[in-house]
């Protein structure tokens, strides 16, 4: 790892993860938030067995960062942690993998875990960026979110054969991995607050999809990449498309760079650079309505931009999507409520514990 030289950041003093976060995924995270005891309750069976179960892994298998320890992470992360005004700080691990790799775990107790093969891919600056990445996702509290992905998963396994039920909860299946998709996006925005640095943030995109040859690649190419894949091909290309992401928990390299470039050009960035954005003591007053409305507002902005000749196509059958996509967000904030309430009820086992691998982003 190389060292560039210090320059002084924008420091956020009371921020809430609502400035970074996706609002196609900002809206589900304040539907989920309202859901009364779910948080609470995921963070205590986390607390009482699988966190901890994966802390003491880590602990023993893994080098737990510190002063003495992978001293330059160490700064990085409290450098992070002071730019987000993070009320905790994580822990941080470096484990010995081959595989670029960045996760953040646990929910009462979350941590965050680079790989080797991440630390040999990447320079001071991106390791910065993927830092705040990944802190990004812990005060976001995705753990939580993707345990119960992870349940609805297990329920669909047992349950899917229903004829009605099945299919509603396979829609419901399929907006969280969109929701997945989307906290990606906001992880990435993250990482661009903490490093403040957007040619940061598309190198890592760019080592990510193409291996260490930063310097064989250009990246004006890379982005010219991402328009490419928007607007080429027929109707069957763009079905291609969502058939490639149904079941993916992370957008592709080549788009996030572009969905980065498009946050700065934008003017958001530049706005919460300049003190505009929401407050963590207002959390508790945000309105589902209003973040379900943002949602709305941005999937109609893509279809009303995008050049995919499918989606052309159908945008102009689609100029009210603003309030079908409410009503349907309404609709899946209901059927989450009703979902957690029938498992509480039920005695449904919640813990994620079927699922071994580490809860939040599994890659950078």
């Amino acid at each position: 790892m190389s060292n560039s030289p210090a320059r002084r950041r924008v420091r956020f003093p009371g921020i809430s993860s609502r400035a970074w976060e996706h609002p196609a995924h900002r809206s589900a995270l304040v539907a989920l938030r309202a859901l009364p005891g779910f948080d609470t309750l995921l963070k205590t069976m986390d607390g009482l067995f699988r966190g901890r179960k994966q802390r003491l892994m880590f602990l023993a298998s893994a080098v737990r960062v510190g002063e003495r320890q992978f001293p330059e992470l160490d700064r990085l992360l409290t450098d992070a942690v002071l730019t987000l005004d993070a009320q905790e700080r994580p822990e941080l691990y470096v484990l010995q993998s081959p595989e670029v790799n960045a996760v953040s775990i646990g929910m009462q107790q979350p941590f965050i875990v680079l790989t080797t093969g991440l630390l040999d891919l990447m320079e001071h600056e991106e390791l910065r960026v993927v830092i705040g990445h990944e802190l990004g996702h812990v005060l976001s509290g995705h753990a939580v979110y993707q345990t119960m992905l992870g349940h609805l998963l297990r329920v669909a396994g047992n349950f899917g054969w229903l004829p009605v039920g099945g299919w509603s909860l396979r829609a419901l299946i399929a907006a969280l991995y969109e929701w997945s998709r989307k906290s990606e996006l906001s992880g990435d925005r993250a990482g661009l607050l903490v490093s403040q640095d957007p040619h940061a943030s598309i190198r890592v995109m760019m080592k990510i999809a193409g291996g260490a040859g930063l310097a064989q690649m250009d990246t004006v190419a890379f982005m010219e990449q991402a328009a490419e894949y928007e607007s080429t091909g027929d109707a069957r290309d763009s079905l291609a498309k969502l058939m490639n992401v149904e079941l993916q928990t992370h957008p592709f390299s080549v788009m996030r760079a572009g969905q980065i470039r498009s946050w700065v050009d934008h003017g958001e960035y530049k706005a919460i650079l300049s003190g505009k954005y929401p407050l963590r003591v207002d959390d508790p007053q945000a309105s589902v309505t209003d973040q379900v409305k943002a949602a709305a507002r941005s999937y109609r902005d893509n279809l009303t931009t995008s050049k995919d000749p499918l989606t052309q196509k159908v945008v102009g059958a689609t100029r009210n999507l603003g309030g079908a996509a409410q009503n349907a967000g309404q609709n899946v904030a209901s059927a989450l409520a009703t979902l957690w309430r029938q498992a509480n009820q039920g005695g449904t086992d919640i813990d994620g514990s079927a699922d071994e691998g580490p809860a939040g982003a599994p890659r950078p």
